[in-house]
């Protein structure tokens, strides 16, 4: 009977892999945004904090 192989396959294969490889990038790119906001956040409220510490020192005579 008729045997295609494995050869037709390969470009289904390949464009599977191709979106997974998309979807794996977004993913990445998500994480780091939330990572990223997170630590920038964190770097606002100290830097209040250290303007409010210069604040109270000015005012100290």
């Amino acid at each position: 009977m008729l045997e295609f192989g494995f050869a037709p396959f390969i470009p289904i294969l390949i464009m599977l892999a191709f979106y997974a490889l998309i979807v794996y990038l977004i993913v990445c790119v998500i994480r780091f945004m939330k990572n990223k906001n997170r630590h920038d956040q964190q770097k606002n409220e100290k830097l209040d904090q250290i303007i409010q510490l210069l604040k109270e020192r000015e005012r100290q005579p």
